[in-house]
């Protein structure tokens, strides 16, 4: 009830009933961000294009318990723009060499993974991440990106199924 009220006070006008909703989930925003973009300032980007764009178009909400939804749909629509700029998918950043062996062969299998994972096509790549690195259930990933569930439990399906041949059968 309390997001329904303050969503009703943004679409009146209320910034400081925008800020308190994107505040309250601010933490899980940054991470859908980041999964995309894979670079902070570019997530950070993303976000404040989110809140400009929620604070123009909140008007356009009807269900007002859709909110969370709906604006989590418009970061993952501005993260996709902002890849298409960047003309790459992502971006690897250096992982510091960990002291423990068991450590070092996870991080050496998570290395594998994301480099061959940027192997697959971008749509396989975004219902993995969503699905492995965010937890998101396949209605949520539907809802993102915009399509069937059927089509996002197929593209993780092919996608694991490359990923496992990319990785000599290993791992997955």
């Amino acid at each position: 009830m309390e997001i329904e009220k303050l969503v009703r006070k943004a679409q009146k006008g209320d910034k400081e009933a925008l800020l308190q909703l994107v505040l309250a989930e601010k933490d899980q925003y940054y991470r859908l961000a980041y999964t995309y973009l894979r670079h902070e300032e570019d997530a950070m980007d993303a976000l404040e294009d989110m809140i400009v764009i929620l604070y123009e178009k909140i008007n356009k909400l009807k269900k007002q318990s859709s909110f969370y939804s709906w604006s989590k749909t418009i970061l993952a629509n501005r993260c996709r723009d902002i890849l298409r700029k960047r003309k790459k998918t992502t971006v690897m950043e250096e992982i510091e060499e960990p002291s423990n062996t068991n450590e070092g062969e996870r991080t050496i299998h998570q290395l594998d993974v994301q480099k061959h994972l940027g192997e697959l096509n971008i749509d396989q790549q975004e219902a993995i991440q969503l699905r492995y690195w965010l937890d998101y259930d396949y209605e949520t990933i539907a809802k993102l990106t915009e399509v069937p569930i059927g089509t996002v439990k197929s593209r993780i399906s092919f996608g694991l199924k490359k990923l496992k041949e990319l990785l000599g059968g290993e791992y997955l």
